[in-house]
């Protein structure tokens, strides 16, 4: 019997080692296994890491990015631009989206946290009532029932095409930030010289308006149509009175905001005009001035510009990176240029070239001013007239990029840097992508390589252009560049001196309003000073100026 006790307690004491060392074995291979994933997922981590520093390494080899130029690490790339942009394309169907950032040096201006959460909100806002939605078709109901309507969710701000593709693009900015401050949906009319420009800038939806827009010919509503904001003042149809019903209202407003303007048109940027017109459900927009300078005046929208754009010169710069993104067939025409022409250079200098019929000055001044600006501002090194003379600067390389529809300007520099040895040693090329004589905004081809050129304008470290120009307006906005603008002539001579440094990088606004809202009287223009600042380029623009 002790024997049989004995046997038993030996059981149980070899059961309770055997539970006790399956417990223990349980736990090392627990154990075991975190520390195995925990290796795993770090080695996959850094395996990540380096793909995508592979990934760029070939991107930056295969564009050109690799070598003198400036080049990036996987790190400095922010493809999102500092959240401006949403992830939520598909990168092949719009490639500048996420790769045109690799091409330029990073911004030193970082978007707001407030503008960013009003962009991902506008495009929610889009995206419920952009075209085909049904709240889309009930705000067409609504256009076509012959006046407005209250407590309406979705509003339309449509934008027209006017003038060249410089105004357009500031005036799709300008028209974006006022949609942004009146929640309203912005829709472009796409008019066939547009085509192929630009990808789509909000996830899930389209900006483009509907072909079949019950409002027909929106290209030629002009300063006399009866839709205007000032005709319907004039002829007592709108009165400016805040306490107004919707159902009184027109079911649509045009606002006539191009150069030509004429007063009660510019009541536009008026706080009661802006509470009568907040009850209209569908604004379309024509103009061809960067208009932004003047919803700054507005007390209605002070404080939520400030949350947006803290720095208030950035407005365009950022806006043009959000919305503006080159097709993938412009988009080639760009990285063809950039690797053949520019990518390996020191340092990549842009001059931007136009001339007026109204400012006339002959090939050769104006040829000779660009230089005079060059040379006095030691953005190009002076040439040695001993030809034999050589230079000192170890063959440092510096691509100069020339945008003109004439092609004399180039080929004079060109010669001039080729038969020539330079002060500095350094090695100077000219090239130009296009030379088209005359302006033909009509033509679609004309228009993509216009934007192609801007962009190319904007992946260079200095900027020299042209004073009254939007053309390099949207490229030093796009760039963040302050360039040096070519002063406008006088009696068809260059001026001395022959340029100034921008003060800003924001847009010029060529026509702004001189009427005091709040004292319902003309202000003499140096009135309006104390709020912004004369643009460097002409004798009667504005900017803003903090």
């Amino acid at each position: 019997m002790r024997t049989l006790k004995r046997i038993k307690s030996q059981d149980k004491a070899v059961q309770s080692a055997a539970l006790f060392s399956s417990s223990r074995r349980v736990r090392f291979i627990a154990v075991a296994c975190a520390v195995v994933f925990l290796l795993v997922f770090c080695q996959l981590n850094s395996s990540v890491l380096w793909l995508q520093g592979i990934s760029i390494s070939l991107h930056q080899e295969s564009t050109g990015l690799k070598g003198r130029s400036y080049t990036k690490t996987a790190e400095a790339i922010d493809n999102l631009l500092g959240g401006l942009l949403s992830p939520n394309f598909d990168e092949q169907s719009c490639q500048s989206r996420y790769q045109s950032s690799a091409y330029r040096k990073p911004s030193p201006h970082k978007p707001s946290s407030y503008l960013l959460s009003r962009l991902r909100n506008y495009e929610e806002l889009h995206k419920r009532c952009g075209p085909k939605s049904p709240l889309y078709q009930k705000s067409i109901h609504q256009l076509k029932s012959g006046h407005s309507m209250g407590l309406m969710e979705c509003n339309y701000l449509v934008w027209s095409p006017f003038n060249g593709l410089g105004n357009r693009m500031m005036t799709i900015a300008s028209a974006f930030v006022y949609a942004l401050l009146t929640n309203r949906v912005l829709l472009l009319h796409i008019t066939e010289d547009m085509l192929d420009l630009f990808c789509e800038p909000f996830p899930d939806s389209t900006w483009v308006l509907p072909s079949d827009f019950p409002v027909k010919d929106l290209e030629k509503l002009n300063l006399g149509s009866e839709q205007t904001y000032g005709n319907y003042l004039k002829n007592k149809k709108i009165k400016t009175d805040v306490k107004v019903m919707a159902e009184s209202l027109p079911p649509y407003v045009y606002l006539h905001l191009e150069h030509d303007y004429q007063h009660l048109d510019r009541l536009f940027f008026c706080d009661n005009d802006q509470q009568v017109l907040a009850k209209v459900n569908w604004l379309l927009i024509k103009s061809d001035i960067y208009f932004v300078p003047g919803l700054f005046f507005l007390s209605l929208f002070e404080d939520e510009l400030k949350w947006m754009f803290p720095e208030r010169e950035t407005v365009f710069h950022h806006l043009s990176r959000y919305l503006f993104h080159p097709t993938n067939s412009v988009w080639g025409m760009i990285t063809r240029y950039y690797i053949s022409y520019m990518a390996k250079a020191d340092e990549k200098m842009g001059i931007q070239i136009r001339t007026f019929s109204w400012m006339p000055i002959s090939i050769e001044n104006f040829a000779n001013q660009i230089l005079a600006c060059s040379w006095q501002e030691n953005l190009l090194p002076s040439i040695n007239q001993n030809m034999t003379q050589a230079g000192t600067n170890g063959g440092r390389t510096k691509a100069v990029l020339i945008t003109s529809l004439n092609s004399e300007y180039c080929e004079k520099m060109k010669s001039m840097y080729y038969e020539h040895t330079t002060s500095t040693g350094e090695i100077i090329s000219f090239s130009q992508p296009s030379h088209e004589e005359t302006q033909h905004t009509e033509k679609q081809t004309h228009n993509q390589k216009a934007l192609a050129e801007m962009f190319l304008l904007s992946y260079c470290d200095v900027l020299v252009t042209s004073g009254w120009s939007t053309f390099g307006y949207v490229a030093q906005g796009i760039a963040s560049l302050k360039p040096w603008i070519l002063l406008s002539s006088k009696d068809q001579k260059a001026p001395n001196p022959p340029c100034r440094r921008a003060m800003s990088m924001e847009p010029c606004f060529h026509a702004p309003p001189s009427y005091d809202c709040k004292a319902n009287k003309n202000v003499d223009f140096g009135a309006i000073l104390r709020h912004v600042k004369h643009c460097e380029d002409v004798g009667n623009g504005i900017k803003l100026y903090d």
